[in-house]
């Protein structure tokens, strides 16, 4: 038995009315396959050309480790050269991806290369972020601390994606005080004898191919796995519904910081904990 996935529907190019129609409004997923064509991004961003460009830079490298107490929050467990971590791309497979790699900052060079567009939505320019990944990488199931609109565009290769929206959590295993589910969920081929909650949830699915876009609405849960060595970018808007603003401060102001102290009061127990309550919250909705 597989998860219960739907393809997210695809579009050759939109309009700003029909987005902010079909897809904004209602926050439905949608991959728009041909709307940056005419960015110099599109046939100039490679790895071999971002090794290029910020080949000296040193960049924070994760890897699919647990959460360990000790880790900060989005502390990184590596760190090398940006030619080197792409040599090791196209080398052999690897653990290590790049997350959240503001681009403005560390290379202004190729914000020449794209330009913001119109989707309808107030897009924050200061925080465009690149990802990378090697062969079989993989994000754990979460979704962004701000509950963002976000478009992520891919380069390079081939992305796996599984989405789920927030009304979904309580089939998940959502660990508690975190952005994450259980981390021991494999997501490309879960056991759905261990984790029956899964049968129930609905989510969507689809693989993104080099100058696609995808769009994922406000707090959807994403699972990313790179099928071949590539890299994205992600521009962002800010959550618009009400519940999903008030929760994206809470999560910024309190959850972070309450999740930190308790990390430092009570160490592996804390994770421990709030793991096993994934399970028996979860199991409590389903029971």
């Amino acid at each position: 038995m597989e998860l219960n996935l739907q393809d997210i529907p695809r579009v050759k190019t939109i309009s700003k009315t029909d987005f902010i129609t079909h897809y904004y409004k209602p926050q439905k997923p949608v991959v728009i396959e041909h709307f940056i064509d005419d960015w110099p991004a599109y046939s100039k961003w490679s790895l071999d050309y971002i090794k290029s460009v910020a080949g000296d830079k040193i960049v924070p490298l994760y890897d699919d480790r647990p959460v360990d107490y000790k880790d900060g929050f989005n502390e990184p467990h590596s760190k090398m050269k940006m030619s080197e971590y792409i040599d090791l791309l196209k080398r052999e497979p690897t653990k290590y991806r790049i997350f959240l790699w503001n681009i403005l900052k560390e290379v202004p060079l190729l914000q020449k290369d794209f330009t913001f567009p119109d989707f309808g939505l107030r897009l924050m320019k200061g925080f465009p972020m690149l990802f990378f990944g090697g062969r079989d990488s993989f994000t754990f199931m979460h979704y962004d601390i701000d509950l963002a609109n976000i478009f992520h565009f891919h380069f390079e290769g081939k992305k796996k994606v599984i989405l789920f929206d927030q009304d979904q959590n309580k089939y998940l295993y959502k660990v508690p005080h975190a952005l994450i589910t259980r981390e021991d969920i494999d997501f490309n081929d879960p056991d759905l004898d261990k984790w029956p909650a899964l049968k129930k949830a609905k989510g969507y699915k689809t693989e993104l191919n080099h100058g696609e876009v995808l769009y994922m609405p406000e707090g959807y849960w994403h699972y990313m796995r790179y099928i071949t060595p590539g890299f994205s970018m992600s521009l962002r808007a800010v959550a618009k519904r009400p519940k999903n603003l008030s929760k994206a401060l809470y999560n910024v102001f309190i959850m972070r910081n309450y999740d930190n102290l308790m990390r430092r009061i009570k160490g592996q127990d804390w994770i421990d904990w709030k793991n096993n309550q994934a399970v028996i919250r979860t199991s409590k909705f389903n029971s």
